[in-house]
């Protein structure tokens, strides 16, 4: 009996290593932070890292008010989506210089359910409600439920991905269809922006040839357009552009890149409430910006069912085009990604920053490029950007409220340079495969 106990006992610590070693193989696998913050080298990696985060929160902050704007939503929205998704990415995600957050084409997608299910009857930001976000009104709470609806049911497709394990399904996507299908959806972005640009009061529009209807209602009502809006847009474009181009020029002999983005936010926003323009030329601020993080809510199950064509718009788009930034960054510094746990990764993106009034994320490739070019090291450099966005929540956020609107559509528009630039690929395709083409 003696010796048989002993086996058995043998046995059991047996099972229970295996168990105890798979369990660490999954936590491992499974929580990619688990082996890079052990390794960190906090004397060489601290400081790069930390200069990156610093630029990255700027443009998470600029971009994500205006992604805010671009889903239909109150700006204060995107603050929370540039901050809940870095941290859920950076626990489950393989890519060390993808930083998630908004995304201009999920937000343009998540906008179509918005404008669907909630059309525009009020601009009223500053009513008090007693369910949502303090100082919002009704009619915002409304909207942004059917945002985060969109990001919670994307989310959870991406989980199912996961679960089925079709990360390695995205090589049907060839290089021509991706390049196509942003360069379309980047000219969409252009267009829902036009009215911000010109200061024009206009319906929503959409449905098939939709694009071409806006710009007929542009042309028709010419007359409406806001000169001090237009003026004010043009030069915030030229400004953009100008700086972006000698910062990318002079990269090399510059360690930090000038912010425009926020420079330009502040010196608009400042000037707007000097030169009191909200009251005197009627121009459109950002308004109220509500103070700190919101308490955690359920996303209003009852509109799923009408928001499962955005849902998947949201899982599809946004993991292709934030799979391509992880593959690049591997191949880039020489370590591997799992395709199939960047579906976990972006899934829980987005169904856990869903309960915390956040837009659809996914990653970006400006985010990126910002990482490579300030010389970060890790995932740190995100974290590190989202103590710095915590900071702006909570104390720069509220003095936002002169911002105008035209100022963020300009750099929604200039930040998109990128994709529109890929209108040049048709001469590539046309040479090199006519179907690709």
């Amino acid at each position: 009996m003696t010796g048989a106990k002993k086996r058995r006992s043998a046995v059991w610590r047996k099972i229970q290593t295996v168990r105890f070693e798979d369990i660490k193989i999954w936590c491992l696998r499974r929580l990619p932070i688990l082996k890079w913050v052990p390794a960190y080298n906090w004397k060489e990696n601290l400081i790069p890292d930390t200069v990156s985060g610093m630029m990255l929160a700027i443009q998470q902050v600029t971009q994500g008010l205006a992604f805010a704007v671009l889903s239909s939503v109150h700006p204060v929205f995107g603050l929370y989506g540039s901050f809940f998704p870095v941290i859920i990415y950076a626990i489950f995600g393989m890519g060390r210089h993808v930083a998630t957050g908004t995304f201009a084409l999920t937000s343009l997608i998540s906008a179509n359910a918005v404008e669907r299910l909630v059309p525009s009857v009020s601009t009223n930001f500053t009513t008090n409600n007693n369910s949502g976000v303090r100082g919002l009104s009704e009619f915002e709470m409304q909207r942004i439920g059917v945002a985060a609806a969109v990001s919670f049911l994307g989310g959870i497709i991406q989980v199912a991905m996961f679960m089925l394990q079709l990360g390695s399904a995205t090589f049907l996507l060839t290089e021509p269809v991706i390049s196509a299908m942003t360069t379309g959806a980047a000219t969409h972005v252009v267009t829902s922006q036009v009215k911000y640009l010109l200061g024009m009061k206009m319906p929503y529009i959409s449905g098939p040839l939709g694009f071409f209807h806006i710009y007929a209602y542009i042309f028709e009502n010419i007359r409406s357009v806001q000169l001090e809006a237009l003026l004010l847009s043009l030069m915030s474009i030229v400004v953009l552009v100008l700086v972006k181009e000698l910062n990318e020029k002079f990269q090399r002999n510059i360690k930090v890149v000038l912010p425009i983005d926020l420079v330009l936010i502040i010196a608009t926003s400042f000037a707007c409430y000097y030169a009191d323009m909200e009251y005197v030329y009627g121009l459109e601020v950002v308004g109220h910006i509500p103070e700190g993080l919101p308490s955690p809510k359920t996303p209003p199950m009852n509109v799923l069912p009408e928001v499962v064509t955005e849902a998947f718009g949201v899982a599809l788009v946004g993991y292709v085009a934030s799979l391509a930034l992880a593959q690049g960054s591997a191949k880039k510094f020489k370590y591997t990604v799992d395709d199939n746990q960047e579906f976990l990764a972006h899934g829980l993106s987005n169904v856990i920053p869903s309960f915390f009034f956040c837009i659809p994320s996914a990653a970006a490739m400006g985010r990126t490029a910002l990482l490579y070019s300030t010389g970060a090291k890790t995932q740190m450099a995100c974290l590190i950007s989202c103590v710095l966005i915590l900071v702006v929540i909570y104390a720069i956020g509220p003095m936002l409220y002169w911002l105008p609107m035209c100022v963020l559509a300009s750099i929604i528009v200039v930040g998109l340079k990128g994709m529109l630039m890929q209108f040049r690929d048709l001469k590539k395709y046309w040479n090199v495969d006519k179907i690709d083409w």
